[in-house]
């Protein structure tokens, strides 16, 4: 019983956690911290239209980067994986590219740019980065050459990004906001597609908690024990490219938040994979929340990238535990 505590009692306290950072993400603008009531209060539309979307779209995002970290690091039985093996990352980042050189150089194309997006330029890229990752792979069937190949087409994919950024510099600008990450641009239906992406990636990787559970053991334990390994490969890819796409698309690319969330979860509960993927998740949500509130508040009114900052975090988290847990 007191093993089943734990995880809940953490689950709890990532909650807990949420509405505090909820309430902060309310009450910090673009001139610093403001109360949402009183003689002075934020007004309502500013408050609806504008905070709340972005708060929830930065919980959003951050736990759908937890969720695929945990999946990530329990395929590839390492706790050093992220999210962005598969190549989504950097193909989301040469999505929006394409999509900006196309809205500069073809007035004719502003149309359909402008109903399609950023979002959907960012969401294409990276699923077509994971189909070419996939395609390299020969499927699923092998674990080791399914991550050579994401780091293959993860490199593939930043150099052509980078070609398109140095033969049309116009974008240049346009980019930075999405390679440091952004929730700046979140609003109700990033919300709502953040939400769906959530609720079906997470119900895929509850789905095959057990059979993670049973490749920590090794594949061919796992194969012995009556896995389906091709067919749960399949579901965690997926789960964990729409993840990493949808979370992307929306707030550009946020480093070390799928990495940092599944080992702080262990590190405070040791849980199996029915507790890890929803609590990473949690943390996930509660540490790009976090860092969200505070890009905003730091330096007001000018704002700090919350990629850059979720780096500096991050980075320190994991020398602080190199220092805690010598090699």
């Amino acid at each position: 019983m007191e093993a089943r505590r734990l995880p809940a009692g953490l689950g709890l306290l990532l909650l807990a956690a949420t509405g505090l950072l909820a309430f902060g993400g309310l009450a910090v603008g673009s001139l610093g911290w403001e109360l949402p009531w009183g003689t002075d209060a934020v007004p309502a539309p500013v408050l609806w239209d504008i905070r709340l979307p972005r708060t929830l779209g930065a919980w959003l995002a951050g736990a759908l980067l937890g969720l695929a970290g945990a999946v990530a690091q329990g395929l590839f039985r390492n706790p050093l994986a992220d999210p962005y093996l598969l190549g989504s990352a950097t193909g989301a980042a040469f999505g929006v590219a394409l999509l900006l050189v196309l809205v500069g150089t073809v007035p004719a194309a502003a149309s359909w740019t402008t109903q399609l997006g950023l979002t959907g330029a960012g969401f294409v890229g990276a699923v077509a980065a994971v189909l070419l990752t996939l395609g390299l792979a020969r499927g699923v069937q092998h674990t080791l050459r399914l991550l050579l190949a994401g780091v293959i087409v993860g490199m593939l994919f930043g150099a052509f990004a980078a070609l398109v950024m140095f033969w049309v510099p116009d974008i240049l600008r346009a980019m930075q906001a999405f390679m440091l990450g952004t929730t700046g641009f979140v609003g109700w239906s990033g919300a709502g597609l953040l939400a769906l992406a959530l609720a079906v990636c997470l119900a895929l990787a509850i789905a095959t908690a057990p059979a993670l559970d049973a490749l920590t053991l090794g594949e061919s334990t796992a194969a012995s024990l009556g896995v389906p390994l091709a067919r749960v490969r399949l579901l965690l890819v997926t789960a964990m490219a729409l993840a990493t796409g949808a979370a992307v698309a929306q707030v550009g690319l946020v480093a070390f938040i799928g990495l940092i969330a599944p080992h702080a979860v262990r590190a405070a509960v040791q849980p199996t994979h029915r507790w890890l993927l929803p609590l990473s998740a949690l943390a996930g949500g509660v540490l790009l929340l976090a860092a969200d509130v505070l890009a905003r508040g730091l330096l007001a009114p000018r704002e700090v990238p919350v990629g850059v900052l979720t780096a500096v975090l991050g980075g320190s988290y994991l020398l602080w535990l190199m220092h805690r847990r010598p090699l």
